[in-house]
């Protein structure tokens, strides 16, 4: 058996990052920028007005002095002429700030009879005017690479870039394994279960920024996964869930040998997920996670999710682990890291005494994987532990 970081590196190894294509921007968020971009205009491209008000000269800006307004500045409407001394010019939020003006005074700040205003209280320091290109200026630049958010789809559009370089998504294909499973929504035979685990690899996936596909259960025969490794033809990573281990209806590993399967590692040691096989099947990466839901999800998290990062040019790093303080104490650990589902609150983490890796209603409630090295000593009430959020 292998470490974690040891199987990480492996997987790594069998991935890279994808190619470049050009999306509309409304299709950008989610996606992976993939080269860096360059503003094409100035934020704001005029001095404008953060208030609505009067647009005056500022050494006149001062209490109880008078003016006479002499047109108006709206948004996408400015004014056209000067501001001279003794002038004002109504303006509101947004608007450009007229030509010889660098003060706005605020209306509450004003008192208006007709075309004349007067200053009635100390209208201060500020100006109340965003300078040309305050927020950004022309070939500003947003680095790459990087997960496009919605705050960054709303800079790009100010940047006036209306298509965006992004790493094409990583297609996933997902096919679970075995003549116990079912598809949500069917009637399972006395025998049966239903299949969940590609349902939870899907959103996790999806989540990642991959285009994840669920193929038709895989049945415990070769000529059933014979023709689920067809279907996922033309994928970059194909995910096996279930038939990984060595028991006599576990057809997963024989059967992608069969096909060529280049196997990387087999086993890992860690729990849950020991029975972890990798591989390359032609020009794809093949990741055979065990069955049980709460194993493959755990490996979901640990491996795939790294590897899809990868395929989009984000590179290897791993999430760091936090700290947190135990509540209740821990016996030893056994002989392979063990990743334990836990709650972490308030800096405190509380593992859950039911660890058995086919109790999804436990996943469902845990926020952390707790992880406990190989070997590691009992553990006390108030110990430090090291954990992933999930």
């Amino acid at each position: 058996m292998i470490t974690v970081a040891e199987a990480r590196a492996l997987l790594f190894d069998l991935v890279a990052p994808l190619p470049v294509e050009t999306v509309p921007l409304l299709q950008a968020n989610g996606r992976t920028l993939a080269r860096e971009v360059t503003a094409r205009r100035d934020q704001p491209p005029f001095d404008a007005s953060s208030m609505d008000g009067y647009a005056v000269k500022a050494t006149e800006a001062q209490k109880d002095s008078m003016f006479r307004v002499i047109g108006e500045s709206a948004a996408g409407h400015g004014f056209a002429g000067s501001v001279k001394a003794g002038e004002a010019v109504r303006i509101f939020t947004g608007a450009p700030v007229p030509q010889g003006a660098d003060f706005v005074v605020i209306q509450e700040d004003v008192s208006r009879n007709g075309d004349l205003i007067t200053i009635s209280d100390d209208p201060g320091t500020n100006d109340n005017i965003r300078r040309a290109g305050g927020d950004f200026r022309t070939g500003t630049a947003m680095a790459a690479p990087r997960r496009l958010r919605p705050q960054d789809i709303a800079l790009l559009a100010s940047m006036n870039i209306p298509f965006v370089p992004v790493t094409r998504k990583p297609v996933v294909a997902l096919i679970s394994t075995g003549d116990e499973l079912v598809m949500p929504g069917e009637t399972p035979g006395p025998d049966q279960i239903i299949a969940s685990n590609t349902f939870g690899l899907k959103a996790m996936l999806d989540e990642a920024g991959a285009e994840a596909r669920l193929l038709p259960i895989a049945r415990d025969t070769h000529a059933s996964l014979d023709t689920a490794f067809g279907l996922a033809r033309g994928a970059d990573l194909i995910v096996t869930i279930g038939g990984a281990s060595v028991g006599d209806h576990d057809l997963v590993g024989q059967v992608a040998a069969d096909l060529g399967m280049e196997r990387s590692f087999y086993k890992i040691a860690m729990r849950p997920g020991k029975p972890l096989m990798a591989g390359r099947m032609g020009d794809a990466a093949m990741v055979g996670l065990p069955g049980n839901p709460v194993s493959a999800m755990v490996c979901g998290h640990l491996f795939l999710v790294p590897m899809i990062r990868a395929m989009l040019g984000l590179g290897t790093a791993v999430p760091d682990l936090h700290t947190a303080r135990l509540t209740g104490a821990l016996g030893p650990n056994g002989p392979r890291d063990h990743y334990m589902r836990a709650v972490v609150e308030n800096g405190a983490a509380r593992v859950f005494d039911n660890q058995d890796s086919a109790l999804l209603g436990v996943l469902a409630v845990a926020n952390a994987l707790v992880v406990r090295p190989a070997g590691d000593n009992a553990l006390p009430d108030g110990a430090d532990v090291r954990y992933l959020p999930i």
